[in-house]
């Protein structure tokens, strides 16, 4: 038995389409089709029901696919293992990550992880969640980072990190919007004019969650202005416009040149955790090595930049 017809199985077993087998594998359509055949030979008997639009495993083809799941992981640990024992990590790892994790908290990550596996070249995607998770489907990036859980079983989803939304104010014009104060009362939120994400983004969830988990309504929100760019929500905030509730981790710089202030509300804290989504049974040692790092750095960090000082 051929393994690299194993693995042809196995793609097309996920896929349910050869075309799409063919396009992950960088093979052709009669390529991906030829192996299937010979794979079919050698165990004389069909693997597949074929249609015009999919293909569907057969009663044979469900006993291979869970044995052969088996074996391309047991493989792919024993590669890595490998070159693990040869002290050797390196190839491509294309990651893809929301805007706020991909901007404001890998590239901390990736300069460490660069310096310690030098061979390993990096290549990083601004997605939003549904992209992240199309482009693992289709092996266009080995690993996800998404700022709350998905509904899909077939990724490994681990929370790395735990991170704080705060209510952000100019410091220019904070002492207008919400006084001097460093916290304001939950009601209080309902008069101030505020800028935040769009509907459906992940920021715009979590606080609307939090809201409704403490009795308030978020639907009372005086909203003014709802921008898809974390940058331009900061510019407009600093321009004394309004407030906004955003990430702790993307005013990090903007809170050490005290251009922007962070406020709390009383009794209610928005936190959540941004996660790394991969699939175990493909993943290679450069993202082993890097989802690693990812997690260690993770542990050091309680909450994300908590460390900064507002003062």
């Amino acid at each position: 038995m051929n393994l690299e017809h194993l693995k042809v199985f196995y793609t097309a077993a996920n896929k349910r389409n050869f075309s799409e087998t063919a396009k992950m594998l960088h093979l052709s359509q009669p390529s991906v089709s030829l192996q299937i055949r010979q794979l079919e030979d050698y165990f004389q008997c069909k693997l597949f029901n074929r249609t015009t639009k999919k293909i569907e495993l057969t009663t044979a083809g469900e006993l291979l696919y869970q044995n052969a799941s088996k074996i391309i992981k047991l493989v792919n640990q024993t590669e890595k293992e490998m070159q693990w024992l040869n002290e050797s990590i390196h190839g491509e790892l294309n990651v893809g990550a929301s805007k706020t994790i991909g901007e404001h908290v890998l590239p901390y990550v990736l300069g460490q992880y660069v310096k310690e596996f030098p061979q390993v070249e990096i290549k990083l995607k601004i997605l939003n969640s549904e992209q992240i998770i199309d482009k693992l489907k289709n092996g266009e990036i080995n690993i996800g980072f998404i700022e709350s859980m998905i509904s899909y079983p077939d990724f490994c989803q681990k929370p790395f990190l735990e991170d704080e939304l705060v209510i952000i104010t100019s410091s220019t014009y904070s002492h207008i919007l919400i006084g001097e104060n460093d916290k304001i009362a939950p009601n209080d939120l309902f008069s101030l004019p505020i800028i935040l994400r769009e509907k459906g983004s992940g920021t715009r969830q979590v606080v609307e969650e939090h809201l409704r988990k403490n009795g308030l309504d978020p639907s009372q929100l005086n909203i003014i202005l709802e921008l898809e760019n974390t940058g331009a929500i900061k510019s407009a905030v600093e321009s004394g416009l309004g407030v906004s509730i955003i990430s702790k981790a993307a005013i990090r710089k903007e809170l050490q040149l005290h251009t922007l202030k962070a406020v709390t509300i009383e009794g209610i804290k928005l936190t959540r955790f941004f996660y790394t989504v991969y699939d175990e049974n493909t993943i290679s040692l450069p993202s082993e090595s890097f989802i690693d790092f990812v997690q260690k750095y993770g542990a050091e960090k309680s909450l994300v930049f908590s460390e900064v000082s507002e003062k």
